[in-house]
């Protein structure tokens, strides 16, 4: 019999579903609209069979990232959607065997990410009113946590973390000898980052995608951010060729488009206050946060709800279990958009 890993064998994986494209989608937390139609325009005139035919160079796009974040670029790597950011970061700096700790509800790939590679997942629970006692992350932290992963802001409760609180995070780590991810997905749509505490710690990497405020969910393309040892690290476990040509000159484009990126973020950011106050008014329970998402509890039960929606043609996130079941989170759009899914919402949960 062939030999499988032990590890692989035993992950269920359950990936999203298909055929989503004739829907309105706010499960995801894409941008529902995406990019203006003229900078995507300039990728479509960049697209010949020549620039297809070569392998992709993708030094350009990580100067001028590196330009806009503030570090150097021998303190990036890019890689192929930031999924591949966590992958490569837990295969490099989390020792198998050992704990990789977070709070939940979180990100899911972090699971999956240790049951795929030997590690323990271990948990602290957010309380009952939706925060997260800092007291209770730093004692969880001990000899045998090899990292600790921070989603600032969390999906998907939307929760920031303080810079105080952080530092001390850090700082517990580091005495154990561990890693600290700090995920920022999500943080165009607030001005909390720590971006500039790697220039402080060696035990800190931060993670950005262009998939969500970007709008390049489709394309993948991540951002893992550290001091330039622990990038070489990662881009030497990288694949050669990471990140596909369209990808990159899409991101260089943006990155070149003035005004662009900040455009991008205050439209999610109108359209996420508005739904908010709308379903506040409506008397909905939500949960708010800096992010492009919301959380609210329907009148009915949430499957009900959003099966009525997905017959109405929009396309909304549901929870099986846990502290957010009964409860139905959307990502943001346009005002636009957003007053649509008030109107079809009115109609369907009464």
């Amino acid at each position: 019999m062939y030999y499988v890993n032990e590890n692989v064998k035993n992950t269920t994986r359950i990936f999203p579903d298909q055929g989503r494209e004739p829907y309105v989608r706010l499960d995801m937390n894409e941008n529902p609209i995406g990019l203006p139609v003229e900078v995507v325009d300039k990728l479509r005139d960049c697209i010949t069979p020549e620039f297809i035919s070569r392998y992709p160079e993708p030094d350009i796009v990580a100067e001028k990232y590196a330009k806009l974040v503030g570090v150097n670029p021998d303190q990036l790597c890019l890689t192929n959607g930031s999924d591949n950011a966590i992958r490569y970061v837990m295969q490099t700096f989390a020792e198998p065997g050992k704990d990789v700790l977070t709070v939940r509800p979180t990100f899911e790939m972090y699971m999956v990410n240790c049951w795929l590679l030997g590690l323990n997942h271990k948990t602290v629970e957010y309380d009952d009113d939706f925060t997260i006692s800092i007291d209770k992350l730093v004692a969880a932290i001990d000899d045998n946590t090899t990292m600790v992963i921070l989603v600032n802001p969390n999906n998907p409760l939307g929760n920031t973390y303080s810079e105080e609180d952080v530092r001390t995070i850090v700082e517990a780590a580091r005495a154990h000898d561990a890693m600290v991810v700090i995920d920022e997905a999500y943080h165009y749509f607030t001005k909390n980052t720590h971006i500039k505490l790697i220039d402080e710690y060696d035990n800190i990497i931060v993670l950005r995608t262009f998939s969500k405020c970007l709008s390049m969910a489709g394309l993948r393309l991540g951002v893992a951010i550290s001091n330039s040892q622990v990038a070489h690290y990662l881009n030497s476990l990288r694949l050669t060729f990471e990140v596909n040509t369209a990808a990159l000159k899409m991101a260089e484009i943006i990155l070149d488009t003035p005004g662009l990126i900040d455009e991008l973020a205050r439209i999610q950011i109108e359209g996420r206050t508005y739904v908010e106050d709308e379903l506040k008014k409506a008397g909905y329970e939500v949960i708010e946060g800096e992010s492009n998402f919301v959380s609210f509890k329907p009148n009915r039960d949430a499957t009900e709800v959003s099966d009525a929606l997905k017959d109405a043609g929009i396309l909304v996130k549901t929870f099986g279990g846990g502290l957010l079941k009964g409860w139905i989170r959307i990502n943001t759009g346009s005002v636009e958009v957003m007053k649509d899914f008030i109107t079809t919402l009115a109609k369907v949960d009464r």
